[in-house]
């Protein structure tokens, strides 16, 4: 057993999300943000004042001092924002807000993303990760970086390119139990996903998440005030963030191997990375997971996430491992993205993947895994900085 303190020191109680085709959404991030936090708020069963802090990350204009004011809250203790990584630090803000709560810093903290084409563009193109260096070679988005990485994976490291088809196809098959999911009514099967066009070598259109308009909202609080808010809190067994020090330049300066793995792996010096952190501080393993919500910004780097995560083998083995079988609900070995994920569901800078990873744990999503124990949630792969989470019942404790 861990004797790590955060763990099981803090819960989500409250979630909610909205989500719209790119370009649609009705109103702006601001208001958006408003309505999931009172919506996660009733969730959760708390009087919106009773917030106390706010947790983004990946920029945004509306900081805690905006959204607290708005929502009249009685005061604000706990304000910050995880830079770095885009949605590679989608699990840290989770981490984060947990951090403040079992410090005494705050009691009830939010953590939330919200994204709109009209307010703030798209996310296509890469203004803030990548060097000069790139843009004069024409490489400017992220769906170009990661796909040379994902190419190394496939030729050097020989992953079977059919571990990254049948995660999609998953997807999609998870997304048609979810009436909710952009992808809900439009089943994939493998002839269409291989004949349709290439976007970057080699992520084929269906490879590459979906961006969404949305907001999304998850309350954290004390394990002790969560038990009596409702009965099926989301632990949170553990959290880290990081990265090898290549990952953290604006040039790919990776050492060796790492250069096709998802960036979760050893340290530079050989010190423990983000996966080994994760399960060191949850004094659980790979073996102990029973349902993953992973982070596609791209098919290719939900892989690497997995092989550096110890939840799927490396090499040619990946593809025994990764069949449409294994991969869904209710039976499979490790289901994944069981809402849909980015690729089906909707994408919310990834932060949507967290709440279905909290209905794993509580038996409501629309693709339950019977009797789940242990949910795990795994941000942006292959950004500059990469987090993970990993939610549990209360028999985890």
């Amino acid at each position: 057993m861990s004797a790590n303190i955060m763990r099981g020191a803090t819960a989500v109680v409250g979630v909610a999300e909205q989500h719209y085709k790119r370009g649609e959404a009705p109103h702006s991030e601001k208001r958006m943000t408003l309505e999931v936090i009172l919506r996660a708020c009733a969730d959760a069963g708390i009087n919106p004042r009773e917030i106390d802090g706010f947790v983004s990350y990946a920029g945004g204009a509306n900081d805690g001092a905006i959204i607290g004011g708005a929502l009249l809250i009685d005061e604000l203790r706990w304000s910050n924002m995880m830079w770095g990584g885009g949605g590679g630090s989608v699990a840290a803000a989770i981490t984060n807000a947990a951090t403040a709560i079992a410090t005494g810093q705050a009691e009830c903290v939010v953590v939330y993303r919200a994204m709109t084409q009209a307010d703030t563009g798209r996310l296509g193109y890469a203004k803030y990760h990548y060097g000069s260096h790139f843009l004069a070679h024409g490489i400017g988005s992220p769906a170009q970086i990661c796909a040379m990485r994902t190419q190394r994976m496939l030729e050097h490291g020989g992953v079977p390119r059919s571990a990254m088809r049948s995660l999609v196809l998953a997807s999609y098959q998870h997304a048609q139990s979810n009436p909710t999911a952009q992808g809900y009514g439009r089943p994939l099967d493998e002839e269409t996903y291989e004949d349709s066009r290439l976007i970057a070598e080699p992520f084929h259109l269906f490879d590459c998440s979906r961006e969404s308009d949305g907001a999304v909202a998850l309350v954290l609080v004390s394990a002790e005030r969560a038990k009596t808010l409702r009965p099926d809190p989301a632990y949170l067994l553990a959290g880290a963030q990081g990265a090898p020090g290549g990952y953290s330049e604006l040039i790919d300066n990776d050492l060796g191997e790492q250069y096709m793995t998802a960036g979760f792996g050893p340290a530079n010096n050989g010190k423990p990375g983000v996966a080994e952190r994760l399960w060191s501080a949850a004094g659980l393993g790979p073996d102990d997971v029973d349902v993953v919500q992973v982070y596609e910004n791209f098919s290719g780097p939900a892989v690497a996430a997995l092989i550096d995560h110890g939840l799927c083998p490396p090499g040619e083995a990946a593809g025994t491992f990764m069949t449409v079988e294994n991969l869904t609900a209710p039976n499979g070995k490790l289901p994944i993205n069981t809402s849909g994920g980015n690729l089906a569901d909707s994408f919310i800078n990834g932060l949507n993947l967290a709440v279905e990873a909290v209905r794993q744990i509580r038996g409501t999503s629309t693709n339950p895994v019977e009797g789940a124990k242990t949910s795990l949630f795994i941000g942006g792969p292959m950004a500059p900085l990469v987090s993970s989470v990993l939610f549990g019942h209360e028999d985890t404790l």
